[in-house]
């Protein structure tokens, strides 16, 4: 990211002949903070998911699943938040208690693929912790998943910077706004 011309904003570097996306200064505030509390409330959050359903299925099945049981949590992290970042709201409870959304970089709501290999990509990035440090050298303030996974973490208290960073208007819906 680099900064346009003095302007309150910052700008994407081009990337194949797209027009790069403009995300105002405010939508990346504190950002990194918010995350971090996020991603703790998340953990807690997956592990009691986890829990009631590792002794669910426990039960159900009298004991006789349980050496097939250990890997529910990646299962668990992986569908919470590919549904949840996917769906309308754009993040996960954590992130929305937090003040927090996820994009994609061209200002859309994330798919589910994205979102869930988006949760692949971080579980794998805390295996090796440096690689968490990215994020102090893009302007946007992505780490390194959030960069291979082609989205982005934003703060969504006000619509106008939302509606900012969204898709490009027409000229049709601008003259509709200007009406109002």
């Amino acid at each position: 990211m680099s900064y346009s011309g003095g302007q309150d904003e910052l700008q994407s570097r081009p990337t194949g002949g797209v027009a790069p996306p403009r995300i105002p200064r405010a939508a990346l505030e504190g950002v990194r903070t918010r995350r971090v509390f996020a991603v703790f409330l998340d953990l807690l959050i997956v592990s009691a998911l986890s829990a009631l359903l590792f002794v669910g299925l426990l039960f159900l099945s009298f004991g006789m699943t349980a050496v097939l049981l250990p890997p529910i949590f990646p299962l668990v992290a992986f569908f919470y938040n590919g549904l949840t970042v996917s769906s309308w709201r754009m993040a996960t409870p954590g992130m929305r208690f937090m003040d927090l959304e996820m994009r994609t970089m061209e200002g859309r709501s994330t798919p589910f693929i994205n979102a869930a290999v988006h949760a692949v990509l971080f579980y794998v990035t805390t295996l090796v912790p440096p690689l968490l440090l990215v994020t102090f050298f893009t302007t946007d303030k992505r780490c390194l998943h959030d960069i291979l996974a082609d989205v982005i973490v934003l703060r969504r208290s006000e619509p106008t910077l939302i509606r900012s960073f969204g898709p490009p208007e027409t000229a049709e819906s601008i003259g509709r706004e200007e009406a109002r």
